[in-house]
């Protein structure tokens, strides 16, 4: 069995999650069935099945969570010290060579990877190519539209 690894702000956000899946969406959905069961008959009856398939989704979601944290390796990225090199956690603020616009990342696991929150998974093609370098180096980065190139512009340990 392989250990994913998180950074213990996302597995506390992990834990959450699965609390309100547990404490307040379980229970809601349950209430809903019951609901809709009273209704009549269940062959046609589309607000049952929709939550039935709704409490299909939270049960596997709550599955899936209690999985990755059984077997997840919490890493606390305040407490590691590994200076201007990209290891996991690292929040890295890249620039584009192309276009000089700076993003920031941070290096997660890939469980809680989201791009919106600017959380690159550790496997993305991204992150591959920034684990191991230091501040001012240049990453190639295969991309579907094409190679880019980016500059390390900063990285932090928070």
């Amino acid at each position: 069995m392989t250990r994913q690894p998180l950074t213990r702000v996302g597995s506390e956000r992990l834990r959450a999650e699965l609390a309100k899946l547990k404490k307040h969406d379980r229970p809601a959905i349950i209430e809903a069935i019951a609901e809709a069961r009273a209704h009549g008959d269940l062959k046609e009856n589309a607000e049952y099945h929709a939550a039935r398939e709704q409490q299909g989704f939270i049960e596997g979601r709550i599955q899936q969570l209690e999985a990755a944290l059984s077997t997840a390796q919490v890493i606390d990225v305040g407490k590691l010290n590994a200076g201007d090199k990209v290891v996991f956690g690292a929040t890295v603020t890249v620039a584009d060579e192309e276009t000089g616009e700076e993003t920031t990342y941070q290096v997660v696991g890939d469980l809680e990877a989201d791009i919106k929150e600017h959380r690159i998974a550790i496997s993305s093609p991204i992150a591959r190519a920034l684990i191991g370098k230091h501040e001012g180096d240049v990453v190639s980065v295969k991309a579907p539209a094409g190679d880019r190139e980016f500059e390390i512009v900063s990285v932090e340990y928070r």
